[in-house]
């Protein structure tokens, strides 16, 4: 194929995910294939068994392989997890000449500095954002290449994560057979893949809900303004519905994906049979009591996010309300749910909820034929494939440091890349 394709590598506590597709000069991916495989080795968003980890992520490649006639060498690939922290930092630096305009290798050499801060021990840089530049005192600069000034000083949004789960991942995709292009925090690849621009300048926070953790990235401005990790998710409601029926898990998560709700409806009377295992009796749940038993720990996980909006300091400014995405998101009228719990006074004395949506990830993907769309759970997978375009943040150092090797690889996890002076500008801004 002459054409470049973009792959997107999600790893999933539920299932391995990939993403393959052919990015346009509109920052949009013309979709040429989808695989996927459960993923057994993986708990709680962190790998815990290689083997069972790297013969699934094959597995899901090569359904995109075989599918699209394509080999796939390399792919974006996501990061999730308690152990993912994001801290604020300013930096500023004097350039030499006071006269000429700031260049593109003054901001660059601001952005580095920020990989010599001091992480917490076994843990390491992922990304550096920069949320804003200040030129000579003038404050609110989003692009200060060509204007005048002697100080450059800058925000950034510095995110980390333990070295151990980074060296465990790089290790289960160099074993099958790939490279990693950029290792991306995965509310942020979403975000790619479900928010507009629109709304990332009105304000507007991302709520990524997976399997065994729900990621939120809030934006303003233009820029991401905090990101975190909340350990309650889809297989939390799976477990709650197993435990209150009695029932299996693989039958409570079908329960829940058919059936459940969030909101209560007029289910008073209706109900639903579950065949009975070896032989025992089959058992009629009322959906009644299904939503109650559902309802009760999404109300848990919306005053979590509500929680966290508020830590963030971010109450008042969100006018472009809340985005719900990812495979939790498919829970029946759960965006009614999030209206009415966030629903609150304002400063200016004023009552108001947060305007909620589901983020589906088609507004940046085409495809021949509209079944061949993949699901709201493939939105990071999408992100991924996308920020081969796009960047999210300055990521070079994180590139180059990975260099280890286990005692049966003898080949470095990552190929250094050469870049030109258009592709650092491209990752920076």
């Amino acid at each position: 194929m002459d054409q470049q394709v973009a792959v997107g590598l999600d790893i999933g506590t539920d299932k391995i995910k990939v993403i393959a597709g052919v990015p346009d000069l509109e920052g949009r991916l013309r979709l040429i294939g989808t695989g996927e495989a459960l993923s057994d080795g993986v708990v709680r968003s962190s790998i815990v068994n290689i083997d069972k980890t790297v013969n699934a992520i094959r597995k899901a490649v090569g359904e995109v392989s075989d599918s699209a006639k394509i080999r796939i060498n390399g792919a974006n690939v996501s990061i999730t997890g308690r152990h993912i922290k994001s801290t604020l930092h300013h930096s500023g630096i004097t350039r030499e000449s006071q006269d000429g305009e700031i260049a593109c290798e003054d901001v660059m050499r601001l952005n580095k500095d920020m990989y010599r801060i001091v992480t917490p021990p076994g843990s390491e840089i992922i990304h550096v954002i920069p949320r804003e530049y200040t030129v000579d005192y003038q404050e609110g600069v989003k692009d200060p290449v060509g204007m005048s000034g002697v100080r450059l000083e800058g925000n950034f949004h510095v995110v980390t994560a333990q070295t151990n789960v980074m060296n465990n991942i790089y290790k289960c995709v160099t074993r099958a057979n790939l490279e990693i292009d950029n290792l991306i925090l995965a509310p942020l690849a979403a975000s790619i893949a479900v928010l507009t621009e629109e709304e990332k300048e009105m304000g507007v926070c991302l709520v990524d809900i997976g399997a065994s953790t729900m990621g939120v990235a809030i934006y303003q401005a233009g820029a991401l303004q905090h990101v975190a990790t909340i350990p309650f998710a889809g297989d939390s409601i799976t477990k709650d519905i197993a435990q209150a029926f009695m029932i299996m898990e693989p039958q409570a998560e079908e329960l829940k994906k058919r059936y459940a709700s969030t909101y209560e409806e007029d289910t008073k009377h209706a109900f639903v049979v579950v065949p009975g295992f070896r032989n025992r009796q089959e058992k009629k749940i009322p959906l009644s009591i299904l939503t109650k038993v559902v309802s009760a720990r999404m109300e848990e996980s919306v005053e979590l996010i509500h929680t966290e909006i508020l830590r963030a300091g971010f109450q008042d400014k969100l006018a472009g309300g809340i985005v719900l995405t990812g495979g939790g998101a498919q829970l029946r009228n759960i965006e009614k749910l999030f209206e009415y719990m966030t629903t609150g006074m304002s400063s200016v004395g004023y009552h108001s909820s947060y305007d909620t949506r589901i983020g589906y990830p088609y507004e940046y993907v085409l495809a021949s034929d509209e079944e061949q769309l993949p699901g709201i759970e493939y939105a990071t997978a999408i992100g991924l494939a996308l920020a081969s375009s796009q960047t999210i943040g300055h990521t070079e150092n994180i590139q180059s440091k990975r260099r280890k090797k286990t005692n049966d690889e003898v080949k470095p996890i990552m190929k250094e890349k050469k870049r030109g002076l258009w592709e650092f500008l491209k990752s920076i801004f």
